[in-house]
């Protein structure tokens, strides 16, 4: 029995528009807010490490938090 060969292939990242992580991951968390500051902090470790994606997730719950929790 022969043996099948897959050809496997990468494909390229995609480049997302000029701007577009600064808008997902735009936020202002509450001052005093343990909450806020807690996501915020988490959000800035994810950003430096290049996982954006979490990042954003951080970020979402900062604006969800700050603007529902505080308002």
């Amino acid at each position: 029995m022969a043996a099948t060969r897959h050809k496997t292939t990468q494909e390229q990242p995609i480049e997302l528009p000029t701007g577009l992580n600064a808008w997902l991951l735009d936020c202002a968390p509450v001052r005093d807010c343990a909450t806020c500051q807690s996501e915020y902090q988490l959000r800035n470790a994810a950003e430096k490490r290049g996982d954006i994606t979490q990042a954003a997730k951080h970020a979402t719950s900062v604006r969800d938090h700050a603007g529902g929790a505080h308002s």
